[in-house]
Parts: structure tokens; sequence; C-alpha cells
């Protein structure tokens, strides 16, 4: 019987999603509006850039939200090291009240709609749970249908713990990304606009 090396899968990057919350100088909010679209326009060149939004506040002298995705955290980390960003930053610094405040979601956690943004942009439930369900009946199906069998000799609850966990990190970094940028216009008709 001839002896085969199984040499390791590279992991593939996960994207990342980052939101800044930060607060427009009394006055100039319609120019710091226009400040962040530059900044997104200087985004858009750099490699591994997916996507960004801006999330303006809900109330009248309240915080705006921007949201950055990038297809890796050494693609983000690139954008945060390059001029481009310390140029648009120093612009920003200008119309805005202090630093920005930074939260980064990566895995479940950004799987629709961060927590941080308003109740008005959040896709409804019912179309997250479709989509949930689009994703876990094929992963379940196919993890239970190719693992479960090789693994039916163990016991229950370290075969539940393998195969929950081939389900979750195939729905983490397989599924649901692609799932939910295919179909992005469906799950939040409202942000689409």
């Amino acid at each position: 019987m001839e002896e085969r090396t199984v040499m390791p899968s590279a992991a593939v990057p996960a994207p990342v999603t980052r939101i800044a919350r930060r607060r427009a100088k009394p006055g100039l909010e319609a120019e710091y509006e226009a400040r962040v679209r530059r900044m997104f326009g200087a985004m858009r060149e750099q490699p591994g850039f997916l996507g960004a939004d801006l999330l303006p506040p809900e109330q009248p002298g309240g915080d705006y939200q921007i949201v950055v995705r990038f297809a890796s955290e050494a693609d983000l980390q690139a954008w945060d090291a390059s001029p481009a960003r310390a140029q648009s930053h120093g612009r920003l610094r200008e119309v805005a009240e202090g630093e920005p405040e930074f939260r980064r979601l990566s895995g479940l956690e950004a799987w629709f709609a961060p927590a941080v943004v308003p109740a008005t942009m959040h896709p409804p439930r019912a179309r997250m749970a479709v989509v949930t369900w689009l994703g876990i009946f094929p992963t379940v199906s196919l993890v239970l249908w190719l693992v479960a069998p090789l693994l039916a000799a163990w016991p229950f609850l370290l075969r539940t713990a393998v195969l929950t966990a081939l389900i979750v990190a195939t729905m983490t970094w397989v599924v649901m990304p692609r799932l939910t940028r295919w179909l992005r216009g469906w799950i939040n008709p409202s942000a689409a606009r």
C-alpha cells in the first residue's frame, strides 16, 4: 500500500469589517460626508477593498458610522499603513470632533449587519432566517453525508463536537460570506437603495 503525504491547505483569508464612529463638527456635516466619500474613492484603489458605507446619525449631532470591508486582515492593514489613508484622516480631522472609535468584526459577527448600525438599517429578521437556512441546510446535509459515516464509531459527544465544528467553520468562512454578498439586495432592500 502506497503512503501519501497530505499537505495542509493554505488558510483562506477571512473578510474583515471595521466600523468607525465619529461625530462631525456642528455645521460641517456636509463637508464631513464629502470627505468620507473622497476617502472611499481612495480605498477603491486599495487591493482587497470590498466596499464601504457611510451611515448618517439617527439624530442631528449624533455619530456617523463608517463601515468598511476588506478581503483580509492583511488588506485592511495595508490600507491602514498607506499614505492615502493618512492623508484622508488628516482631512477628516479638520471637520470632525476627536478621533474615531473603531470596532472590527469577522466571522459570525459580521454575517449580516453589525449591531451598531441604526435599527432602521438592519435586515428584516425573516430574511436573515431564510438566508441562514439556505446556508445551513446544504452545509449540514453535506457534512452528515460525507463525514458522519466516518465518525460513526466515535462517542456521541465527540462526534457531535467534530461535526458542529466543521459546520460552524464552513458557515463562517465559506458559505455565509458568499450568500450574504450574492443576496445582499434581497436581504436588506432599504440599504440597497
